[in-house]
C-alpha cells in the first residue's frame, strides 16, 4: 500500500513539473513572439516593414528622440547626432551613444557599424532616404505645418505602436490638447496680435500661418499680425527692421537660430534697436524669446511641443 503511495505522489510530482514547464515555455515563446512581430508603417516617404520593440534604433529626428526618452526608452536608443543635440538632450552626448554626424551630414559610416533595427529621420534628410533604407528599415517621421497637430499626434501614436506604449502616448497627448485649448480660450479673449520672427547672422526673418512655427497662429488661435507672409514657409520672409515698426505687434516672438548651432546669443542685440523699441510689444514688455533647442532643432516631439506651448502662452498672459 505504501509503495502504491509512494508511485502515485511521484507521479502527481512529475505532472505538475511539466504543467508548469509547458506554461513557462508558452508564455517564453508568447513573449518572444510579441517582440518579433512586425508593423507596418506607412509614411510620407513609403511604407517599411518594422520590429515590434526595435533593440537597436538610430534616430536622426531630435522629436523623435525627446519622444523615445519622455518614453522611458533610452537604452533601445543606438545613434544618434550628437553635433547638434540642443540643451534639454545632452545625456545623448555620452559616449554610450554613438555620433553619427549632424541633422544634415549623416555618417553613414558610423550608422553601418551599429547594424541597427529601425532608423528615423525628417526633413532635413528626407532626401537621403533610399540611403538610409540600404542600410536597415527607415521611417519619416517629418511634421506637416499645414496640419501640425495631427502629423504631431500621429507620429506619437506610430511611436507608441512600435514601442508598446500606447497608454503612456494617451496621457500625454491628452495633457497636451488640454494646454492647447487653455491657450486658445485665453487668446480668444486676449485680441493680442503676433509677428513671429527667426534671427540668423544679424539679419531677421518672418513667418506667418502654415509655416515652420506657424502653430502659434495655427494651432493656439494666437493672431497674425502681418496680413500676409509672402515666404518659403521653411525659412520665413527676410524682413527689415522698418517691417516690424510698420507692423507694430502686440507680440514679437523671437527665434535665435545663432544660439540653436552654436554661433552666440545674438537675438536681443538685433532686434532690440531703437525702432523696434517704439514698438507695442518692446513698450508692453512683449518681445518673448522662445527657446531655439524645442522651436528650431526638434520641434515635433512630446517634450519639446509640451514646451513650446507654454513659451508661447507668455505673449498673451
Amino acid at each position: 500500500m505504501k509503495q502504491r503511495l509512494s508511485l502515485l505522489l511521484i507521479l502527481s510530482i512529475i505532472m505538475i513539473f511539466t504543467a508548469a514547464c509547458g506554461s513557462q515555455e508558452k508564455a517564453s515563446g508568447s513573449a518572444k513572439g510579441k517582440d518579433s512581430e512586425d508593423i507596418v508603417v506607412k509614411h510620407q516617404l513609403g511604407e517599411s516593414k518594422v520590429k515590434k520593440n526595435p533593440k537597436k534604433v538610430v534616430i536622426m529626428d531630435l522629436g523623435t528622440l525627446d519622444t523615445l526618452d519622455k518614453f522611458g526608452l533610452e537604452d533601445s536608443i543606438a545613434g544618434v547626432p550628437q553635433q547638434n543635440l540642443p540643451v534639454y538632450l545632452e545625456t545623448y552626448k555620452d559616449k554610450e551613444y554613438k555620433n553619427i554626424g549632424s541633422l544634415k551630414e549623416p555618417d553613414f559610416e558610423a550608422i553601418n557599424e551599429i547594424k541597427p533595427d529601425l532608423i528615423i529621420i525628417s526633413g532635413r534628410q528626407q532626401d537621403l532616404y533610399d540611403k538610409f533604407e540600404e542600410i536597415a528599415p527607415t521611417i519619416f517621421m517629418g511634421i506637416d505645418n499645414k496640419n501640425f497637430m495631427k502629423s504631431f499626434e500621429g507620429n506619437v501614436h506610430t511611436l507608441a505602436k512600435i514601442f508598446g506604449k500606447e497608454e503612456q502616448a494617451e496621457k500625454e497627448l491628452a495633457a497636451i490638447e488640454s494646454t492647447v485649448a487653455d491657450i486658445k480660450k485665453k487668446a480668444e479673449e486676449n485680441h493680442a496680435k503676433a509677428l513671429i520672427t527667426l534671427t540668423a547672422g544679424g539679419k531677421v526673418t518672418a513667418f506667418g500661418p502654415e509655416s515652420r512655427f506657424g502653430l502659434i497662429h495655427d494651432v493656439l488661435g494666437i493672431h497674425s499680425a502681418a496680413d500676409k507672409i509672402e515666404a518659403d514657409p521653411t525659412h520665413g520672409q527676410n524682413i527689415s527692421m522698418e517691417f516690424i515698426a510698420e507692423t507694430n505687434p502686440d507680440i514679437l516672438y523671437v527665434i535665435d537660430r545663432d544660439a540653436a548651432v552654436g554661433e552666440g546669443n545674438n537675438a536681443k542685440k538685433v532686434i532690440e534697436n531703437q525702432l523696434v523699441k517704439k514698438t507695442k510689444a518692446y513698450t508692453n514688455d512683449k518681445i518673448v524669446y522662445l527657446d531655439p533647442g524645442y522651436w528650431y532643432l526638434s520641434g515635433g516631439g512630446l517634450v519639446s511641443v509640451s514646451e513650446m506651448m507654454k513659451e508661447a502662452q507668455k505673449g498673451i498672459e
